[in-house]
């Protein structure tokens, strides 16, 4: 296993920002920066041993800082949307950032968030593979949150060909927490073609629905015998254009999984037929939001056109504006208490 470490760029504060290269004892690499712990590339085999590129992303730290789709990086303090930006804890009701386009809702952490931060990386060497640790404290207040908040995020890109990702978290005031990781998937490679041929499960019954703004309203709803139904495997763009996702067809939808154990479990498995890519994915989250890149209007790495299509997230994470539906599982953190959680994207062959 190798690590490398890379002068990558300063940003526009004037901080030196590095990339290191993960390389398992398999040749698979993967390309980390700590500006918003990015996953800037993921080189994949095929089925003929050919290694290519199978995350969006871009060439620059400047294009980093102006990361509007949230390519490659961590969303937090809390991932996803939480309504008009309001939570109440012990009766006391805090007012986070709005930043989504219309001012309505509190989006991936706020203006600034993770995506926008540069953490303190750890490189390490250990018995799974080559890791980077990275550390960030978020002080109380920052976005609107309360308490200071250790956050710890480790990228493993382990011999068994899985990137691993592990969260740690601890507070010193009850807040809220839902972290998780906005990588855009294209197992073509090198995005040479959309992902409406990829062919997904997803191994959940049950979805949260939503309204206009793409808040849920708490219900808990079945996928059976919708366009969103991905319990058996068929194509993404088999019935992408049956959802209307304002102001056009796409999928942006939070599924529960089907956990039949504590601890660790599949959420779902990505294939592509031309390349033989597949990608699984495991999970101790009790959720996963596919978001098929509906909004994608960007030039990538290699002077490349990322649009609508391109790629696709499979997010794992608890579930949107869960503080305002005591029915969803909770992401309250607590002094004294620790958040941790892991998912792991498996790559392997047809």
């Amino acid at each position: 296993m190798e690590i490398e470490k890379m002068f990558y760029g300063l940003t526009r504060d004037e901080v030196p920002v590095y990339q290191y290269m993960l390389i398992n004892n398999n040749g698979l690499i993967s390309k980390v920066i700590p500006y918003g712990c990015a996953i800037t590339e993921l080189w994949v085999p095929d089925k003929n041993g050919l290694l290519e590129d199978i995350v969006l992303g871009f060439d620059t730290i400047s294009e980093y800082e102006n990361n509007t789709p949230y390519l490659g990086c961590i969303a937090g303090r809390y991932g996803n949307r939480i309504a008009r930006g309001r939570f109440t804890i012990d009766g006391v009701t805090y007012q986070l950032a709005l930043n989504e386009k219309d001012k309505s809702n509190h989006l991936h952490g706020g203006v600034k968030g993770f995506r926008d931060v540069v953490f303190k990386a750890i490189p390490m060497k250990t018995p799974y593979g080559p890791a980077l640790r990275m550390k960030y404290l978020s002080h109380d207040g920052e976005e609107g949150y309360p308490g200071n908040l250790d956050v710890t995020v480790t990228y493993t890109l382990t011999n068994d060909n899985e990137f691993r990702i592990d969260y740690f978290a601890t507070t010193d005031k009850p807040t809220i927490l839902n972290l998780t990781n906005h990588t855009y998937f294209n197992l073509a490679g090198n995005c040479s073609r959309d992902i409406l041929e990829h062919e997904l499960m997803l191994n959940a019954d049950y979805y949260t629905p939503v309204d206009e703004y793409l808040i849920p309203t708490g219900d808990i709803a079945p996928v059976k015998d919708f366009a969103i139904d991905f319990t058996d495997p068929r194509k993404i763009g088999e019935r992408i254009g049956e959802y209307s996702n304002p102001p056009f067809g796409g999928y942006d939808h939070n599924f529960i999984i089907n956990r039949k154990k504590s601890g660790i479990n599949l959420a779902g498995i990505l294939k592509e037929y031309t390349t033989g890519r597949v990608m699984e994915v495991y999970t101790t989250e009790p959720a996963i939001v596919l978001y098929t890149g509906n909004w994608l209007d960007i030039k990538g790495k290699g002077g490349r056109f990322y649009s609508r299509y391109s790629g696709l997230c499979l997010e794992t994470q608890h579930c949107p504006d869960s503080p305002n539906h005591p029915n969803f599982p909770s992401t309250i953190l607590r002094p004294g208490e620790s958040f941790s959680s892991t998912t792991v994207y498996k790559f392997g062959i047809i």
